[in-house]
């Protein structure tokens, strides 16, 4: 079926709109948070119609306690020879050069390599990103969560050794050519995203976390990186208050529209990218952000809807609409401007 499928695509003529390469791309790391640090990236390069050019694979030395090592398996001692992100800045951005980005959940790859080139006061050659979390929602693939393992077995690829970046980045580019090939037979236009490259970092001092041992230590969901602790107080730029929003709040959004000016956007939880990049971009696409929810909020973003904190239980009580981030990514890229009058 697949094969068929994929014939069928590949036969239909290809939009001439699609970018004309990408770069499929794994970061692992040693947590989550904003100044938290790559100890190893692969990268696939795959031309248009998404066949494999050639791939590349490096450990990186983080400087720091590795982090979850029950997840990527990348010791203090495996990463202690190993060079620095500014050593092999050069070679990624080869890499990475004139193509999309392409990752599964893409804005978190994208933001810890942005964060890297700004500590080694460079800038990322990547101008563009393409989620394939968000492309599977456009394809309305029959996927029972957003998993890489779920694209995976829904695609036959099979997954050799998760959570390492060489490997997974393999699957996802299998799993991306008939994604990518099936968005063309369809007509979909690709969920891309622009990516801002970061000009500004500072690095508070490191601290030192113990990495857990014993039973039930080891995990092999990638959900286990979001009880792990940050380093430090690294930050993007000086925290301001923001300005007022200058729109009136039209209401609620609906599921299916676009977003309007003026809307009051809350966030709960963890975001792939760090808070404040997320609520500037809000900001300047004309939304309010809302500090806490009430019956005046027009939308929740949470990637845990589940989790029982304050705004989610209200955003239930209230019946205010829920989505995650990387559906939020995509709403912002059109919102609509503010009513007349």
């Amino acid at each position: 079926m697949l094969e068929d499928q994929t014939t069928a695509a590949s036969a239909a003529p290809w939009p001439a709109a699609y970018p004309t390469g990408y770069a499929v791309v794994d970061v692992e790391t040693t947590g989550l948070a904003r100044d938290d640090r790559i100890v190893s990236a692969a990268v696939y390069r795959v031309d248009a119609q998404g066949e494999v050019e050639d791939h590349w694979y490096t450990l990186v030395n983080p400087q720091r306690d590795p982090g979850p090592v029950w997840i990527h398996g990348l010791t203090s001692s495996m990463l202690a020879d190993a060079p620095l992100f500014k050593d092999i800045a050069d070679e990624f951005a080869a890499r990475l050069a004139d193509r999309v980005l392409v990752a599964h959940n893409a804005v978190f790859d994208w933001s810890m390599i942005a964060r890297e080139y700004a500590r080694a006061e460079r800038t990322a050659p990547v101008r563009q990103r393409l989620c394939t979390i968000a492309l599977s929602k456009e394809l309305r693939l029959p996927l029972p969560n957003h998993k890489l393992e779920s694209l995976a077995a829904h695609f036959g690829v099979e997954q050799r050794n998760a959570h390492n970046a060489l490997d997974d980045a393999r699957v996802l580019a299998e799993a991306f050519r008939p994604s990518l090939r099936a968005a063309a037979n369809g007509g979909v236009r690709l969920p891309l995203l622009e990516c801002r490259p970061l000009t500004e970092w500072s690095d508070g001092p490191a601290r030192i976390v113990r990495q857990p041992t014993g039973p039930g230590s080891a995990s092999s969901s990638s959900s286990s990186y979001s009880s792990y602790s940050s380093y430090g107080q690294g930050s993007w730029r000086p925290s301001r208050k923001r300005p007022a929003c200058p729109y009136p709040n039209p209401g609620r959004y609906e599921p299916g529209r676009p977003l309007q000016q003026g809307m009051r956007v809350a966030f709960s939880g963890d975001t792939s990218i760090e808070r404040e990049l997320l609520e500037d971009r809000a900001v300047e696409a004309g939304l309010h952000i809302a500090t806490s929810v009430s019956r005046l909020t027009s939308l929740l973003v949470t990637n845990d809807p589940d989790s029982g904190t304050s705004k989610t239980t209200k955003a239930r009580a209230f019946g205010t609409p829920v989505i995650d981030e990387a559906a939020f990514g995509q709403l912002l890229q059109d919102v609509a401007p503010a009513a007349e009058g």
